[in-house]
This record gives C-alpha cells, structure tokens and sequence, in this order.
C-alpha cells in the first residue's frame, strides 16, 4: 500500500490568486478560540489604510505557522544573509513630520 498517495493533497491555486496580494503591514489580535491576522497596505503620506485580506486561524495553527515562518527564515538567512530588522513598527510616517531631537 502507497501512503504517500494517501496523504497528498490536491490544492488549486486560481489564476486571480496567484497574482498575490501586496501587504507591508500586518496587524495580530486574537481570542480565546482564534488568531486574526489582517494584511494591510499602508501609501507613503496617505493616512488611511485599507485590510487586503484577512485570516483567520486556530490557536494551533498559528503557532504552527509560526514555526513553519521560523523554518523559511532560516533557510532564506542562509542562503541570502540575515534580514536586516526595521526600527519602525510602521513602513512609513503617515504624512507625519519626522521627529528630530
């Protein structure tokens, strides 16, 4: 008996999903039962930002995706060198002056 044949999943990835969905901005909130996470695209001087796509997860599967990203991480770091960290939570300003000391 074939136990690969049994464990694979068939996934179909239509053509208007493939093109993806452009997100700077992730936004996390969770329940008891559940993790949000909103994707977000933020413009440079435009104080209004729309969520492009929301998911909506298990407490277990996010921490299994959690480790999954942790994984690809490493993996991309080592092929591509580290990442190097924003000091920013926010992509941009908002419009905002920048503040200076």
């Amino acid at each position: 008996m074939n136990d690969n044949k049994q464990n694979q999943i068939n996934i179909e990835l239509s053509d208007e999903m493939a093109e993806g969905i452009y997100s700077n901005l992730a936004i996390i909130t969770h329940s008891n039962a559940e993790f949000i996470i909103d994707f977000v695209k933020m413009m440079p001087g435009v104080p209004k930002a729309k969520v492009k796509s929301r998911i909506i997860l298990t407490p277990q599967h996010a921490k299994r995706l959690m480790g999954a990203l942790r994984e690809n991480i490493s993996k991309f770091e080592a092929i591509h060198g580290n990442i190097k960290e924003s000091e920013s939570n926010t992509p941009f300003t908002l419009g905002a002056p920048t503040a200076q000391a």
